[in-house]
C-alpha cells in the first residue's frame, strides 16, 4: 500500500508540474525550424505565419534555417530538442516520405514527433525557362522525347514533393530528364531564371511573381483542379488523366511534449490563418489555410506515409543512405 501510495504522489506531483508548466507557456521565445534554404516557400511562410503567431502568444518566434539531408537534419534537430513546446519544426509532407526513402534515418517519424497543425494546402506548379521550346505538357512530352535525356529539372531534394511531381510524371509519360540538386527553391528557381535547368516543380507561392515578371513561365499545375491565383493555366490532370500532386506545410513539436501546449500552439496558429490579411496572402500564393486539429493532421500525416511508399515503390527510385 505504501508503495502504491508514493507512486499515486510522484504520478499527481509531476501532473501538477505538468499544468503549472503549460499555463505559464511560453514564458521565452520560440524557434520554429525550416528545413530549406531562406527565400524558399517554407521559409516564406514562417515568416508570415511566425510573425502573426508572436501576436498570439506574445513571445517573440525565430525563425531558423536548417537545411541538408533532405529535410532530414530538421527533422532530426527537432526530434533530439526538449518537449517543452520551444522548437517546432514547419515542414512539408517530405517527413511523410523520408521513412520509404531511405535506408536509416536517425529518427522515428511515427514516434518521435507529434503532429500539430496542417497550416496550408498548397499548390505545386511545372514552371520552364522561358526560352523552353515548350508551352505545354503535350508539347514538353513531345520535345523531351525528342531529346531523350538532354533537358535538365531542379530538385531541391531527393524524395521530396517536388522530386516525386516530376518522377511521377516522368513515370506517366515516358520522358527523360535529369535532376539537378539544389538546397531549396529559391536556388532552383535563380538557376531556372538563368537557364542552368529547363525545368522544375515548384510551390506557387514563390514561383508566381517570377511568372508575372515573364522570369520564368508556367506550363501546368499539379493539383487536381485549377488555381484562382492562375486560372488561365491548365493542369496536368488536363492532359495526363488523373494526375494529381500537391504538397502540404504544418507544425511538429517532440514527442512527449505536454497535450495542454501542443493545444496552445495549435489554436494560435489556426487564429493567425483565420486574419483577413493572412487569408489573402495565402490566397496569392496559390495556397489554402487548413488549421486543423492534432488529430486531424496526424490522420492525414499517417496516409500520407502509405501513400508516398507505394509512389517510391512505383518509380523504383533507391533508398538512399
Amino acid at each position: 500500500m505504501r508503495r502504491f501510495l508514493t507512486a499515486l504522489a510522484a504520478i499527481m506531483v509531476a501532473l501538477t508540474a505538468t499544468a503549472s508548466f503549460a499555463e505559464t507557456y511560453p514564458s521565452r521565445p520560440i524557434r520554429v525550424i525550416v528545413p530549406f534554404a531562406a527565400g524558399g516557400a517554407v521559409d516564406t511562410l514562417a515568416r508570415l505565419i511566425g510573425q502573426k503567431l508572436s501576436e498570439q502568444l506574445g513571445q517573440s518566434v525565430i525563425v531558423e534555417n536548417r537545411a541538408g539531408a533532405g529535410g532530414n537534419l530538421a527533422s532530426d534537430i527537432l526530434a533530439k530538442s526538449p518537449p517543452d513546446g520551444y522548437t517546432i519544426l514547419q515542414t512539408v509532407n517530405g517527413i511523410a516520405i523520408s521513412p520509404s526513402l531511405y535506408k536509416t534515418l536517425p529518427f522515428d517519424t511515427q514516434k518521435d514527433f507529434i503532429a500539430v497543425t496542417q497550416l496550408v494546402s498548397s499548390q505545386l506548379i511545372l514552371v520552364a525557362n522561358p526560352k523552353l521550346e515548350a508551352n505545354t505538357v503535350a508539347e514538353l512530352i513531345r520535345l523531351a522525347k525528342s531529346k531523350p535525356g538532354a533537358l535538365n529539372y531542379g530538385s531541391t531534394g531527393i524524395g521530396n514533393p517536388l522530386h516525386l511531381t516530376m518522377e511521377m510524371l516522368k513515370s506517366a509519360t515516358g520522358m527523360d530528364i535529369q535532376a539537378v540538386q539544389y538546397r531549396g527553391d529559391a536556388p532552383a528557381n535563380l538557376a531556372l531564371i538563368a537557364g542552368e535547368i529547363q525545368l522544375g516543380v515548384m510551390p506557387m507561392a514563390t514561383t508566381l511573381p517570377l511568372i508575372k515578371e515573364g522570369k520564368i513561365k508556367a506550363i501546368a499545375i499539379g493539383g487536381a483542379r485549377r488555381s484562382p491565383a492562375m486560372p488561365d493555366t491548365p493542369t496536368i490532370g488536363e492532359t495526363i488523366p488523373g494526375f494529381e500532386s500537391t504538397s502540404w506545410q504544418g507544425y511538429f513539436v517532440p514527442a512527449g511534449t505536454p497535450r495542454e501546449i501542443v493545444a496552445r500552439l495549435q489554436s494560435a496558429a489556426a487564429a493567425v490563418l483565420k486574419l483577413p490579411d493572412i487569408i489573402e496572402r495565402l490566397r496569392i500564393g496559390g495556397n489554402e489555410g487548413v488549421g486543423s486539429t492534432p488529430a486531424e493532421f496526424e490522420a492525414v500525416f499517417k496516409a500520407d506515409i502509405v501513400k508516398f511508399a507505394k509512389i517510391i515503390a512505383d518509380a523504383k527510385i533507391p533508398k538512399q543512405d
